[in-house]
């Protein structure tokens, strides 16, 4: 089985650490506002804190995606290509044709 890519599990712990304080407030009767930036910024504070780790993996995923040597090739980019080629190269040998679409 695949693990779960390192972006899912931070954005989702960031998503908790947010909504969870935001319930527990709003159930407390606190002003919508007032909720949303104590959990807001309770959110930004635990996440320095305690999410240090998926942090610095997500940044280094980020680094070699950004700086990868060769670029990530799909399987089926060569018949995506192909395809796009054999419509452009049918639109040129016949123009007449392309005229009457337009």
């Amino acid at each position: 089985m695949k693990s779960v890519p390192v972006w899912i599990w931070y954005t989702a712990l960031r998503i908790l650490l947010f909504a969870v304080p935001l319930a527990v407030l709003l159930i407390a009767n606190v002003n919508v506002w007032v909720s949303t930036l104590v959990a807001a910024v309770f959110g930004l504070s635990a996440s320095l804190l305690f999410l240090r780790k998926p942090r610095e993996a997500l940044s280094g995923d980020l680094y070699a995606a950004r700086h990868r040597e060769q670029p990530l090739v799909r399987d089926d980019d060569a018949e995506e290509d192909a395809a796009v080629e054999a419509v452009e190269h049918e639109a040129s040998a016949h123009p007449a044709d392309a005229k009457r679409a337009e």
